[in-house]
């Protein structure tokens, strides 16, 4: 997954817009992390990769999810259609 791809489909947040929200706004927990554009409000698909995001600064990495933004897209629609991950 690429910075300019999105993590919230939701609300088209991209993945650039919630590090660089974790760099400056430094948040405690992750589900802060919905100050963000709203991220994870919505179908709630994106919260454990908003996780990942999150725990990944707390160690002080890079944020690594392997899906190419087109199998993260499928999977989220997988998830819409069933309820389950």
């Amino acid at each position: 997954m690429e910075l300019d791809d999105k993590i919230c489909y939701c609300f088209h947040v991209t993945k650039r817009k919630v590090v660089n929200h974790i760099r400056v706004h430094k948040p405690q927990v992750a589900s802060q992390l919905s100050d963000c554009g709203g991220a994870g409000t919505g179908c709630g698909w994106c919260v454990p990769f908003l996780k990942k995001c999150f725990e990944a600064d707390s160690i002080n990495e890079n944020v690594k999810i392997t899906l190419t933004a087109e199998e993260y897209e499928a999977q989220r629609a997988a998830y819409r259609k069933t309820g389950s991950r």
